[in-house]
């Protein structure tokens, strides 16, 4: 089940995003080539009588592309110049790469707002609703209804920027809480965390959680979705930051086999959150492609930004240089990630 679940999530969610490149290709009279899912080998394919579009499925479910004319501003043979896309406005080539990060963030909220309406939204405030008996925060003094407003002087508006914030902590030093309670008065609280070594992999636990409540209906559920969105947006922000900053090691990502041993793990917790990791992942996509990067569509972007600053297209030459090279980098990224994916199996 849980490779039948990873194909069908990776499929999901690379089939929204190439639709979107796809639909607004389409409308703006670009040709189109071929429309894959997946890579390596064709094991389906179909071309249409009308279009000449090829549509096909390949043999490795990681990954897909919406291939067409005129993507690396070079003119193909036996193709219309009005078909190319780099012969496109600019607003029109703007849209076709934007749609697909656009289409990922579209499906995370519809997912997420499918969680809400089935199985009833959970609180997004960061208002604690449950304690863990004799943890660290029970014997610091913190109480269900506390509403968290600060971690370490980082302001807080979620249970997602709660988790980062106590993701990105260093465990060997008391953090410190700014709560307001019922009465609407606030306090500092200073928590030393909880120690946890299981398989020597070091986490540090306060016993803080959300607690069971859920709303149904459909304004908990859009307030829910549109929250979460954002919240888990902002966080992917953060953690890109942290990376950066060094807050984070390169050994926390995942690619490819550790996304398998999430679905895995999150299959046996029920089929919401299944749908709740699919639109988490969703969001990683069209974030990761909104990236200012070589191969991204945020480097894409970026160049039609700096021709309409300089009001003429980067040399073509220059361009697909860029893309090139951020190609074979990303490459050798997912080599590292995976990697690193595989030693902690072991």
């Amino acid at each position: 089940m849980t490779i039948i679940y990873f194909i069908l999530i990776l499929g999901v969610i690379i089939f929204i995003h190439e639709l979107g490149h796809f639909l607004f290709a389409k409308k703006a009279g670009v040709k189109i080539f071929e429309f894959a899912i997946g890579m390596g080998p064709k094991v389906f394919s179909k071309k249409s009588k009308k279009s000449e579009t090829e549509y096909s499925i390949r043999l490795i479910p990681l990954g897909g592309f919406c291939s067409m004319a005129g993507e690396s501003n070079e003119d193909e043979q036996n193709v219309p110049k009005d078909k190319l896309l780099q012969n496109k406005t600019w607003f029109q080539r703007f849209m076709v790469i934007f749609a697909g990060p656009l289409f990922n963030f579209i499906l995370a909220f519809v997912l997420l707002l499918s969680i809400g309406l089935i199985y009833g939204a959970t609180p997004t405030k960061p208002i604690i609703g449950a304690i863990v008996k004799n943890s660290a925060a029970d014997k610091a003094g913190l109480e269900i209804g506390d509403t968290i407003l600060s971690i370490n002087n980082k302001r807080v508006n979620n249970w997602d920027q709660v988790m980062m914030q106590l993701q990105m902590i260093d465990g060997s030093k008391e953090v410190s809480f700014v709560i307001e309670d019922d009465n609407d008065k606030e306090k500092t609280i200073n928590i030393k965390p909880e120690k946890i070594v299981e398989d020597d992999v070091v986490t540090y636990r306060f016993g803080i959680g959300t607690g069971s409540k859920r709303e149904r209906g459909i304004l908990p559920s859009l307030s829910y979705a549109s929250s979460k969105l954002m919240s888990l947006t902002q966080s992917m922000g953060s953690t890109l930051a942290g990376l950066f900053t060094g807050k984070i090691s390169v050994s926390n990502v995942s690619g490819p086999v550790g996304i398998y041993n999430v679905i895995g793990e999150q299959a046996k917790a029920g089929f919401d959150s299944i749908l709740y990791l699919t639109a988490f992942l969703s969001i990683n996509v069209g974030f990761i492609n909104l990236i200012p990067f070589p191969a991204f569509d945020g480097g894409r972007i970026l160049f039609l930004i700096i021709e309409k600053i300089k009001g003429k297209p980067v040399d073509s030459k220059v361009e697909n240089m860029f893309h090139y090279v951020g190609f074979f980098l990303l490459i050798g990224l997912m080599i590292l990630v995976t990697f690193n994916d595989i030693l902690r199996l072991f």
